[in-house]
């Protein structure tokens, strides 16, 4: 296996186990959760297969509802978010980008364009995951509350996650020179 497979892997392996040990039990002030799995999946590399990319979707997020005890939900949230991955990069995207190119972040697409494909496929997450939680639309402010605060934590996580990667990945590659 090459070398960015295994750090895929890794990365992908420690991004999960942090949500179920840790994050999955943070709820602050009943309305933010914090979901940084997901950012595991914006981070797939745009050449995998969508199929492919669903299904490793729908079982990250299968792992994560197992250990909080979410039935299936995190599977969905997690499954419409790999369907969205492409069509929301291609939106943000330059017309001139090859978006298959590379792994998303903020180094390889620009902070600017990282920022609102992130954003918005947290938004659109949290909308499936708290809505489907909710069941109805009774309490529809409670819920789009829940979504504001937990898409605004999440995003603000990944977005430092990022950075920490950004900097790990620039600091060994100026190592080597």
């Amino acid at each position: 296996m090459s070398k960015t497979v295994v750090n895929i892997i890794i990365t992908f392996v420690v991004i999960l186990l942090l949500q179920v040990t840790i994050f999955s039990r943070i709820c602050l002030f009943d309305y933010a959760v914090p979901f940084i799995f997901i950012y595991a999946l914006m981070r797939l590399p745009m050449s995998l297969a969508p199929s492919l990319v669903m299904i490793i979707g729908f079982f990250s997020g299968m792992f994560v509802d197992i250990f909080a005890d979410t039935p299936g939900m995190n599977a969905l949230a997690s499954t419409v978010l790999c369907a969205l991955r492409r069509p929301v990069m291609k939106l943000f995207s330059n017309r001139d980008d090859d978006i298959d190119a590379a792994m998303p972040s903020a180094k390889s697409n620009g902070a600017f364009t990282y920022s609102k494909y992130s954003l918005t496929l947290t938004i659109a997450y949290c909308l499936v995951i708290f809505f489907v939680e909710a069941s109805s639309f009774a309490q529809i402010h409670t819920t789009l509350l829940r979504v504001f605060f937990s898409t605004l934590l999440s995003f603000a996580l990944i977005m430092g996650i990022d950075s920490i990667t950004s900097n790990r990945n620039n600091d060994k590659k100026t190592n080597t020179l």
